[in-house]
């Protein structure tokens, strides 16, 4: 895909995974490692966001590894229906 970084070699494989991600917004498409929390199904992560606490729903891939050894996430599709476009 262009304009992510490559899988971490050392991680295994990134894999688009439902989550919960802590942002002010929705306006970037990545996201560092510590702001996003992994869950087992679309369900759960719908069910524990909370936009009133910037908590959103989303399918991510990653982790990929950046040049500056940061682990990141990158946004394949928000889950709630007041996404942006």
């Amino acid at each position: 895909m262009r304009g992510l970084v490559p899988p971490d070699p050392e991680g295994g494989v990134s894999t688009p995974s439902y989550a919960v991600v802590f942002m002010p917004g929705r306006t970037r498409k990545r996201f560092p490692a510590g702001c996003v929390r992994v869950l087992e199904s679309r369900e759960q992560a719908l069910a524990e966001a909370d936009a009133a606490q910037r908590q959103f729903a989303a399918i991510v891939l990653g982790p990929s590894k950046s040049s500056e050894g940061q682990y990141l996430y990158y946004l394949l599709e928000w889950l709630d229906e007041d996404a942006p476009a």
